[in-house]
């Protein structure tokens, strides 16, 4: 029995379906990690793999990166978390908000789902309104709002150009789904018809630039723009989720796109591999956070919030992915998709790559999705994804469970070819069975 089968018949015992995160499952059993080094994992069985995961796209700089090591265990050494303010979590601050012009003042919490829902209370408490927008298909994280339309099916999404409000959870109140108003992807004219329908209770238009869920799709610069004039027009405001796309440029998407909005949500690689999420957002909005009188519009705390460890590895990962770093790994990012779409050529199976920056995404499809239905895989595809996704991890390659892809900065040409070779030989595997089921 190997080591990875035992730990998991333990896990069963203590732990609902064996894991805390259902990302980990995969059959007939989870992995279990020994060490990391660079972009290198070795699991408890010995085997060492590549890691296009990162820890779902958490880790820029690998694992266990020298100059984080010494300056957390320096953090270590003084104390973890205090009931006091630090000065580590000023510093990080300072850093973060001179990375991008909308960035007046941020507050430091736990994770991109905390941000993203500090993000809507905030919008809420600004406006005085109760109704949030998002695209149809997209991952915000674990909060009850958010979750709306994150995974509908052909039985109730409902029309493309109107799509409906489906909750994730069973026993998500009926109350919430009133208050999530659901846009399709990338299509102005339809989204701007639904906005308009709810213009004078819509608190935020919350967008992700780069959506993992709705096929690693970068956003159209017209959609993003079209949503940005809407929201000021109509007394909105508008927030990006730049929890996975901040990596994309030293300001994140936003800077790409030329869009200032007027809350952002990070988290991710700005904890430096520990538990991290952030908001950013001009003086006005963020003064909700404020005691003026009678108290806050938002009050609002945390008790691990800004702790020195996570303010001390984050600051030291984002002052090493300067823009030098940024343009390097966004190269690699190009390489790693051209060589993708090649190994599918000769594969000569049905097959696209999406993506922008270091993040990419292999699709069992022969045309790029455009959007959350685009993207819905058929049962012939998610079979033979699977069976993709088992072969890469036993050829060595670590990826996300929808074949997304993930650089970090200890990578090279020498990784990226080597996941080439790992694709390809994947490719011819499941060639036969998928082309079977299309047919």
């Amino acid at each position: 029995m190997s080591k990875s089968t035992e730990l998991f018949t333990r896990a069963q015992g203590v732990l609902p379906g064996g894991v805390s995160r259902n990302t980990l499952l995969r059959d007939p059993h989870p992995l279990y990690v020994s060490h990391g080094q660079g972009c290198k994992v070795t699991d408890v069985d010995g085997v060492e793999r590549l890691d296009f995961a990162n820890n779902m796209a958490s880790l820029i700089h690998g694992h266990a990166h020298p100059a984080m090591v010494e300056a957390i265990s320096a953090q270590l050494a003084r104390g973890t978390a205090f009931t006091m303010a630090t000065e580590a979590e000023i510093i990080y601050a300072e850093h973060l908000c001179s990375r991008a012009p909308g960035f007046d003042k941020i507050r430091f919490v736990n994770s991109g789902t905390e941000a993203v829902m500090a993000g809507v209370k905030a919008a809420r408490a600004y406006t005085n309104r109760p109704k949030i927008v998002k695209a149809e298909g997209t991952y915000h994280g674990a909060y009850d709002y958010v979750e709306v339309s994150q995974a509908p099916g052909p039985d109730d999404w409902g029309d493309a150009g109107h799509p409906k409000s489906v909750p994730l959870a069973v026993g998500t109140p009926d109350g919430i789904m009133s208050d999530v108003v659901v846009i399709p992807y990338n299509d102005i004219e339809a989204s701007l018809s639904i906005l308009d329908e709810h213009q004078d209770d819509i608190a935020c238009v919350l967008i992700d630039p780069i959506p993992h869920r709705v096929g690693l799709i970068p956003a159209d610069q017209p959609f993003v723009k079209a949503l940005r004039e809407w929201a000021t027009a109509n007394g909105a405001l508008l927030m990006f989720d730049e929890v996975i796309t901040f990596r994309s440029e030293v300001g994140g998407m936003q800077q790409r796109y030329g869009v200032q909005p007027d809350l952002t949500s990070m988290g991710k690689v700005i904890g430096g591999g520990f538990p991290v999420g952030a908001l950013a957002g001009c003086d006005d909005v963020m003064d909700v956070f404020v005691s003026k009188g009678a108290g806050p519009r938002l009050p609002h705390s945390g008790t691990f919030s800004a702790n020195p460890v996570t303010m001390t590895a984050g600051r030291i990962a984002m002052e090493l992915y300067d823009a030098e770093a940024v343009t390097r790994l966004n190269g690699l990012g190009d390489m790693a998709r051209s060589k993708l779409e090649e190994a599918i050529k000769i594969a000569d199976v049905p097959g696209s790559v999406t993506g922008a920056g270091s993040l990419f995404r292999l699709h069992l499809k022969s045309e790029p999705p455009r959007n959350y239905r685009s993207t819905f895989p058929t049962p012939a595809e998610k079979k033979a994804l699977s069976q993709f996704i088992n072969g890469m991890y036993d050829e060595g390659i670590m990826m996300v469970h929808t074949a997304m892809g993930v650089l970090s900065t200890p990578m090279g040409e020498a990784e990226i070819d080597r996941l080439a070779e790992a694709v390809l030989i994947n490719l011819r595997t499941i060639r036969e069975v998928l082309l079977k089921e299309k047919n």
